[in-house]
């Protein structure tokens, strides 16, 4: 997640204005969402441009990688929030919900199944309608110093989302629901 611009009211005759940083300091954010009762769990994970820049020259783990050893103890997290139940998550294609760390959590936990959804359709995979309220709460028109004011209020926001489950929940059942088709007797 990055700090975004958005369009704003303001006052007649008086630009709004918001700083800008020029550093490529980036903070992953991988979630989940309980379809049934709203509960959100997160991950993040942090990459510093001084520390890729050090990674490339170091041959050291690769961005994908970083992100598979993430989404790993993603699923890790999810397991032991729901011990002995079966767990369903949907994933999309991205190259970090495959690979090594992932096969062996999912190995390691016969529970956890993984259901891909075909290329090209987020429309069906309802975290991807939670980015948009939460980059919209957390990140839009603000100039964050550190990556660790960023992480704060992302954090803040998390909690927030957390705290009212009717909107996730909401979220969910959009996604989910299934379209009625009105059909006319002409």
């Amino acid at each position: 997640m990055v700090p975004t611009l958005t369009t704003v009211l303001g006052v007649k005759g008086h630009r709004p204005v918001v700083g800008t940083r020029d550093c490529k300091d980036l903070l992953y954010v991988c979630a989940s969402i309980n379809c049934v009762n709203g509960q959100l769990h997160t991950r993040t994970l942090e990459s510093r441009q001084a520390d890729n820049r050090r990674a490339r020259k170091c041959k050291g783990i690769s961005k994908a990688r970083r992100m598979q050893i993430m989404f790993a103890g993603h699923l890790k997290d999810v397991v032991a929030a729901y011990p002995g139940q079966r767990i369903v998550m949907v994933v999309d294609n991205a190259p970090w919900h495959r690979g090594k760390a992932v096969n062996e959590v999912l190995e390691g936990h016969p529970l956890l199944q993984l259901y891909r959804l075909p290329s090209y359709s987020p429309q069906l995979n309802a975290i991807e309608k939670f980015w948009k309220p939460l980059r919209r709460r957390a990140t839009h028109n603000r100039l964050f110093d550190e990556l660790t004011d960023l992480k704060a209020s992302l954090r803040n926001s998390i909690q927030y989302f957390q705290r009212t489950k009717n909107r996730l929940t909401g979220i969910v059942q959009n996604c989910y629901q299934k379209k009625r088709t009105v059909s006319s007797g002409v």
